[in-house]
């Protein structure tokens, strides 16, 4: 039996952490409006690496649902459809960690 396969390589990691690190310095002057901003990218570039790497049902969700969130910040207009889309992405990620980690429950 071979183990997982790793998403993420040690490069890869640093780039995510390096980036999580320096918006938290970053997000200290900035508005509030732009940390959901900032967390997407990061969910992005773990979502990048997941596609070629990750089972269907995970690459799937990378794929379908957070790629397709935008890269802005919280809009000033339209601001409840963002928020729905970002509960809706909460609840599609719950969906993919139960069929994963739940015995006996599936998508």
């Amino acid at each position: 039996m071979t183990g997982p396969v790793w998403v993420l390589d040690e490069d890869d990691a640093l780039e995510v952490l390096a980036y999580l690190v320096t918006a938290a310095r970053t997000q200290v002057d900035e508005a509030a409006e732009y940390g959901p901003m900032r967390l997407l990218t990061a969910a992005r570039k773990v979502a990048d690496r997941l596609a070629s790497r990750a089972s269907e049902p995970t690459a799937a969700f990378a794929r379908d649902h957070v790629d397709p969130m935008p890269e802005l910040a919280v809009p000033r207009e339209g601001r409840e459809e963002y928020l729905a889309r970002l509960d809706a992405l909460c609840a599609e990620l719950g969906s993919v960690l139960a069929a994963r980690y739940v015995p006996g429950r599936s998508s």
